[in-house]
């Protein structure tokens, strides 16, 4: 009968909060999060946010197509033939530029930008001088455009990010358990929604608040 309390707890979808309210901002990402804000008044229509996986892109990105009602591609889906369709939306994100596969289909929509006064989002991991760029009026249009960084998350922003995460489920959690966390963590903002989903989940099954066994307890389950 121990395991019975584990048999009761459902597994409910949680939805991410990605509007701007719910953005927080640090050093970190200070300059991608005003990149987005001075939007429409970029220079040419078209920006990019550079930032390792877990860093905030997609949530920054996801603020901005809020904005300015903007369609959501990934780069690898890019092709000459359906350029023109996507460009049709007015506003675009292409995510993961780093993953193009026909590049002469993303030069081709980075010329619509003045064409067709088509505003431009694009996210990738690295930056573009560094990018797997074989042809070179795309990697030189890519180097001209307005650029922003995101860091890997500080610790000021990885704690406000935790205690926001447990608040979204209704949890409220101690100081010391938050910086117990912070040290054995991975230093992303999908590594924290992870381990908050995984305690969560803990503490339903012991019907219990977070407590630091049950923290310890998840992020040796994630492997941290």
């Amino acid at each position: 009968m121990s395991n019975m309390p584990e048999q009761l707890v459902f597994e409910l979808p949680h939805r991410a909060a990605m509007g701007v309210e719910d953005f927080l901002v640090s050093d970190s990402n200070a300059a991608a999060v005003a990149l987005v804000d001075c939007w429409p008044d970029w220079p040419i229509g078209a920006a990019i946010l550079v930032g390792p996986s877990g860093s905030g892109k997609t949530h920054l990105a996801n603020v901005w197509q809020l904005r300015t009602n903007a369609t959501l591609h990934n780069a690898a889906s890019l092709t000459r033939e359906n350029v023109p369709a996507i460009a049709s939306a007015g506003a675009v994100i292409i995510e993961d530029i780093q993953t193009v596969g026909d590049q002469a289909a993303l030069f081709h929509l980075l010329n619509l930008v003045r064409e067709q006064r088509l505003q431009v989002l694009l996210t990738t991991d690295k930056a573009p001088g560094d990018l797997p760029i074989s042809l070179p009026d795309l990697h030189s249009r890519l180097k001209a455009l307005p650029l922003a960084s995101i860091a890997p998350p500080d610790d000021a922003l990885l704690r406000a990010v935790l205690v926001k995460l447990f608040a979204d489920r209704q949890l409220s959690v101690e100081p010391h358990i938050i910086d117990y966390v912070l040290v054995r963590m991975e230093r992303s903002m999908s590594a924290a929604e992870r381990f908050v989903t995984e305690a969560d989940r803990r503490a339903l099954v012991l019907q219990h608040r977070v407590t630091r066994p049950i923290a310890a307890a998840a992020l040796d389950a994630l492997g941290y």
